[in-house]
């Protein structure tokens, strides 16, 4: 015999819970967003294969930390998928990231410490969200190797 059943009536705001039980809790959580884009580069002072124009299909993890509102959200991953499209992945996604990013060596290590950057800025410039920061980003340029970039790193240094 299965436990599976199809509910009776589905719950209503304002009548089987109220508005202010919504927000369950005020402590700190984290929302993490995966995101994927393909993009060349080459390494400069390096010597080894990566000194060639070559591309990785890279996966960032953006990690967010702050207070829920009073629906109990931090941030809607869905506008965490918008930063990511208006303000990050414009200049990664089939790029070639030597001429779309700052001058910098398009190393793993910079570019995690850049989306870190871009991602803090959008947080501020949103004001929307209580105590939003970034905690970390963590950039794979291949399926086992990744760089990241840390709040507590980022803010000490």
């Amino acid at each position: 015999m299965s436990d599976f059943r199809i509910v009776d009536k589905l719950q209503k705001i304002e009548e089987d819970i109220q508005s202010s039980q919504l927000k369950y809790h005020a402590k700190r959580v984290l929302v993490s967003k995966e995101f994927t884009f393909d993009a060349a580069h080459h390494l400069h002072n390096y010597e080894g294969k990566c000194k060639n124009l070559h591309g990785h299909t890279y996966r960032a993890v953006l990690g967010v930390s702050g207070y829920t509102d009073e629906r109990g959200l931090m941030i809607d991953f869905g506008d965490l998928k918008e930063i990511w499209k208006q303000k990050i992945e414009i200049y990664l996604d089939h790029r070639y990231l030597n001429e779309t990013l700052p001058p910098m060596n398009t190393t793993a290590e910079n570019i995690a410490v850049w989306i870190y950057e871009k991602l803090s800025e959008a947080l501020i410039e949103g004001q929307r969200y209580n105590g939003a920061r970034v905690e970390f980003i963590r950039l794979y340029e291949t399926p086992t190797s990744y760089a990241e970039a840390r709040r507590e790193w980022m803010e000490v240094e």
